[in-house]
């Protein structure tokens, strides 16, 4: 028996990912611009209080990431990117 897909969401946009995912492969089935910023260190990806998710992360049901430049990675107020 295979395992559901996991619904997760990023800048507030639903997305069903496979079970086991990491920040990295949903955000390769969500958009490959985003995707290839945070590969580059040019954006960063945070967890919905604002800590700080590395692409290796592995995601739970429910998770929800932000996408945010580099430099804002776990302040307080940063500035969600699209």
């Amino acid at each position: 028996m295979s395992e559901l897909p996991l619904r997760i969401y990023i800048n507030e946009r639903p997305l069903s990912v496979p079970a086991g995912s990491t920040v990295a492969a949903a955000l390769a089935l969500f958009d490959d611009a985003i995707a290839s910023r945070v590969a580059a260190g040019t954006s960063a990806v945070t967890d919905g209080r604002g800590l700080p998710l590395t692409p290796d992360f592995a995601l739970s049901t429910g998770a929800i990431l932000r996408i945010v430049g580099a430099g804002s990675a776990g302040r307080a107020g940063s500035d969600a990117l699209p």
